[in-house]
């Protein structure tokens, strides 16, 4: 979502003149897009202004923006001298405004306010991250409260963009090349749009069911969507991905604990019993659906039975990757009001113990691919081999194999030769 945001902050400055240059320390604005999931990030964000302020180089204008900047607000001014702007994750489309006044009356800016009516939600072409794959957000903001969880108070509640915009800007993206669209948000599969228009005649029993078929129909190569929540992820999705050959092979599905006690303290409406049936529909399917989850260790009061759940839970699952956290109390959830009671000599045995589980299971996992054909969209030249390039599968998976320049922007046939602990190798069939 941070890609995406940065990438149409780009679009919006070009539009008003500005250029995208390579060298921060020649650049007249410096604008930083924050995430604050993980205190790291923010803890980053200090350290990067001062390090302009204290440079030699003539003083940049300076931005904050993003979900730090939402939850700090004016508060930033005070914590980091030398940021002249401050914008929420909902003023993007202001920026240019933001800069413009800053320089005009010489006085700090913050904006918090909501996004426009009509805001633009289209990215330049050379401001997106790839050329042949598109972020295309479908949902923003939050309504699960997740007590560990900051992005609903950054982010605000759940707003779904119109069905007939996202097929829009799909069809739009098709017809500049556009090989693969990911759908995003922080939780596609609550999907609910201000009305139908754009869905009708589409076959599901979720609005977001029945935008994947809608977006299936444009004819664009691939489509991938991100991140789902698992209380409103239905049957319907993966039913979904059956009928349709170009809505690929993969599913990032959080479980975040493997103890419903855990669950239920995480405030995450699900529980282990109800996440497995999901995974045992999805592993039941004819399609190789590749599996991706996120799991948190040592939340507050999980004990070593309710991690051992959580071990043998990833064992059941056999995720194709995970990503593994170690529990941070954030100001302003609700955990933060918790004891924070697991040591963080225990969150780290825990964390090292359940990533060697979890590499275990997924290099057995990965083992399927070997002699398999798989569909890769070539994006660049890899760092990996001369003459090598890389691109991704259906599944999401990265590959790398040698071919010629001349490939890259194309899908192709690889057959996988061998196993590397995040990535494939392989040969152009």
């Amino acid at each position: 979502m941070n890609v995406s945001d940065s990438e149409r902050i780009s679009s919006v400055l070009a539009r008003q003149g500005y250029e995208m240059i390579d060298n921060e320390a020649s650049a007249d604005v410096v604008i930083f897009n924050t995430c604050s999931v993980r205190e790291k990030a923010e803890q980053k964000l200090y350290t990067r202004v001062g390090h302009i302020r204290h440079s030699d180089r003539p003083k940049p204008v300076v931005g904050v923006m993003g979900c730090v900047a939402q939850l700090e607000g004016e508060t930033l001014l005070k914590k980091i001298e030398g940021v002249d702007f401050v914008l929420g994750t909902r003023a993007i489309g202001r920026v240019a405004d933001a800069i413009a006044k800053t320089l005009k009356f010489e006085e700090p800016v913050v904006d918090l306010g909501e996004r426009e009516v009509d805001y633009d939600w289209t990215v330049a072409d050379k401001y997106r991250h790839s050329p042949f794959v598109a972020f295309l957000p479908i949902i923003e903001g939050c309504n699960k409260f997740c007590t560990y969880c900051i992005v609903p108070f950054s982010r605000g509640r759940e707003r779904s963009l119109p069905a007939s915009e996202i097929i829009r800007q799909v069809l739009e993206l098709r017809r500049k090349g556009v090989k693969e669209v990911h759908l995003i948000g922080q939780n596609v599969n609550s999907y609910r749009p201000p009305t139908d228009s754009g869905l009708e005649g589409f076959a599901g029993k979720s609005p977001f069911s029945r935008l994947l078929r809608a977006v299936a129909a444009t004819g664009i190569e691939r489509v991938k969507f991100t991140t789902s929540f698992p209380r409103d992820f239905h049957d319907d999705i993966v039913e979904a991905i059956e009928t349709h050959d170009n809505l690929c092979n993969w599913i990032h599905l959080p479980v975040q604990s493997g103890s419903s006690r855990v669950l239920a303290a995480m405030k995450r409406g699900h529980t282990v019993e109800k996440y497995l049936a999901k995974i045992d529909r999805i592993k039941a399917s004819y399609k190789d659906v590749a599996l991706t989850t996120d799991i948190i260790v040592g939340f507050p009061s999980e004990t070593e039975e309710d991690f051992q759940q959580t071990v043998r839970l990833v064992e059941y699952c056999g995720f194709d990757s995970a990503y593994i956290f170690r529990y941070s109390p954030r100001p302003g959830t609700p955990a933060y009001e918790l004891q924070d009671d697991v040591s963080h000599e225990e969150k780290t045995r825990r964390f090292i113990e359940l990533e060697r589980s979890q590499k275990y299971m997924q290099n057995r996992r990965l083992q399927r691919y070997v002699n398999k054909v798989l569909k890769v969209l070539v994006e660049r030249k890899s760092t990996r081999t001369s003459s090598g390039l890389s691109g991704h599968s259906t599944c999401q998976k990265v590959v790398n194999f040698v071919g010629k320049e001349d490939m890259i922007g194309s899908i192709v046939d690889v057959k996988i030769t061998e196993i590397k602990a995040n990535s494939l190798f392989g040969e152009a069939v």
